[in-house]
């Protein structure tokens, strides 16, 4: 298993460099790293667009490891867990969770949607682990996916993201992919008849 230092390397070279894209509500981003996320690491501070510019990739690291993994407490959940649910808290924050949390709920695990990994999140998921050892990864892959489509259908500007100018996967939909075992990747056929209605 890949320590998590070498996932957030990953994320780091998944995010890429800088970035500030009037259609994304994260603002000016560098490494994945937002402004609004920078702002909320320094109180007190006036961050602008310059100090993200000056972000480093050691810095993104930084940020990732603790802010990303260890405090949302991704470590507690199943190891096999990791890799997706730290690469979509750094895409979706605390959405990441939630996704987790309505497929526990889903598959008849009481526990509350609420964007945090306490105590019930943690036995739940561990409990759900040793229902489907083997699916559990690729359904929360399958849920993040779904949750990028979901964002998309709300909002036209997003669309961007999920369907490139071909009418292909955009990185959104790649980006979940990645993490799914390919027998339930979507075909380009299929993708294309899920963003048929977007126009």
């Amino acid at each position: 298993m890949k320590t998590v230092r070498q996932l957030a390397k990953e994320i780091v070279a998944r995010e890429g460099g800088f970035v500030n894209d009037p259609d994304d509500p994260g603002g000016a981003t560098n490494f994945g790293v937002t402004i609004h996320t920078l702002r909320r690491l320094r109180p007190g501070q006036r961050v602008t667009e310059d100090d993200i510019r000056a972000l480093t990739r050691e810095d993104a690291l930084e940020i990732y490891v603790e802010h990303y993994f260890n405090r949302p407490r991704i470590a507690e959940l199943p190891e096999p867990l990791w890799a997706t649910m730290f690469d979509m808290y750094v895409n979706a924050g605390a959405n990441a969770v939630r996704i987790l949390q309505r497929l526990l709920g889903e598959m008849g695990l009481e526990v509350a949607a609420d964007g945090v990994i306490g105590p019930k999140t943690i036995a739940a998921a561990h409990r759900a682990y040793d229902m489907a050892p083997a699916h559990l990864v690729d359904a929360y892959g399958i849920a993040r996916r779904d949750y990028y489509y979901r964002i998309a259908d709300r909002r036209p500007a997003s669309r961007k993201f999920a369907r490139r100018r071909d009418g292909g996967k955009g990185g959104w939909i790649t980006r979940a992919e990645e993490f799914i075992n390919p027998r339930f990747h979507l075909t380009e056929a299929q993708h294309r008849a899920r963003v048929a209605g977007w126009g």
